[in-house]
C-alpha cells in the first residue's frame, strides 16, 4: 500500500507545485496559494517519511499526519474554487485525486492506529 500512497502523493505534489506557479503568476494570488502549496507537498512528505519510522506509532502518527494534510489540500483547493481563483472544471480533477488519498490515508490509519475512546 505504502507504494501506492507514496507514488500517488508524490504526483499530487507536482500538480500542487504547478497550480502553485499557475496561481502567483497567472493569478496573482499568493496567501491562499501558498497554505496549497505547504499542505499539499506535506502529503507526500510525511508519507516519505514512514519508510524510517522508528515504531509502529510513529509509522501511524505520520499517516495521521498525511491524512489531515490532505484533508486541509481539499479545504484550500474548495476555497480558491469558491472565491473564483479556479473554475469548478479546473478543481474536480484535484479534488478526486485529494479524496482518493484521504481514502487510502484513511485506511491506513485505521489499520495502523488503534481506535480510542472518545471521552
Amino acid at each position: 500500500m505504502r507504494g501506492v500512497l507514496e507514488e500517488k502523493s508524490f504526483n499530487f505534489a507536482i500538480r500542487v507545485v504547478k497550480l502553485n506557479r499557475y496561481l502567483t503568476e497567472i493569478k496573482h494570488e499568493y496567501v491562499i496559494s501558498k497554505q496549497l502549496l505547504r499542505s499539499g507537498t506535506s502529503i507526500g512528505a510525511n508519507i516519505s517519511e514512514v519508510q524510517f519510522a522508528q515504531s509502529k506509532s510513529d509509522f501511524g502518527t505520520k499517516m495521521h499526519i498525511s491524512l489531515k494534510e490532505a484533508n486541509e489540500t481539499r479545504y484550500w483547493v474548495r476555497l480558491l474554487t469558491a472565491t473564483d481563483y479556479l473554475t469548478k472544471d479546473e478543481s474536480e480533477s484535484l479534488i478526486s485525486d485529494c479524496n482518493e488519498l484521504i481514502s487510502l490515508l484513511s485506511s491506513t490509519c485505521k489499520t495502523v492506529l488503534p481506535r480510542t475512546h472518545e471521552e
